[in-house]
């Protein structure tokens, strides 16, 4: 059975998908070591929705947000949003799916979501700066 033309270049268009991976320090050690930078508009709509979790020491770093919502989600979340400096703005703790908003306040530009309890969150407090670290991966073709 061949494929159609069009097929194919969609699935080569999927699998060219744009992933960067990277790090988050804190104080200069490192805070959280699998972290997945959200930066086009579909992966910032998406955030953690549909996935089972994240794993420990694993992060989603959602760029350009001021707020999300938790509609959706299997699983509760922490959040830590962030200036355009990576100052610490607001820090929340074990959000629950169906919350319609978490809003990060008028300073927030990031937010760094994680799977509730799989981070340190006592390690950081409001003011702190984090240093976020990325690389940019395209899987093979």
């Amino acid at each position: 059975m061949k494929i159609p033309a069009s097929v194919t270049f969609l699935l080569h268009r999927r699998a060219m998908k744009r992933i960067i991976l990277g790090m988050i320090l804190c104080q200069g050690q490192v805070w959280a070591r699998h972290v997945e930078h959200a930066v086009r508009w579909h992966e910032r709509m998406r955030g953690l929705l549909g996935r089972a979790g994240l794993g420990d020491a694993a992060a989603m770093v959602i760029r350009r947000c001021r707020a999300v919502h938790t509609v959706g989600m299997k699983f509760a979340i922490d959040l830590v949003f962030i200036d355009t400096t990576g100052c610490i703005v607001r820090i929340e703790r074990n959000v629950p799916p169906g919350r319609l908003c978490v809003w990060g306040g008028w300073r927030a530009a990031h937010v760094i979501e994680s799977e509730a309890g799989r981070l340190d969150l006592d390690r950081l407090n409001v003011g702190d700066t984090l240093e976020l670290i990325g690389e940019e991966k395209r899987p093979a073709p």
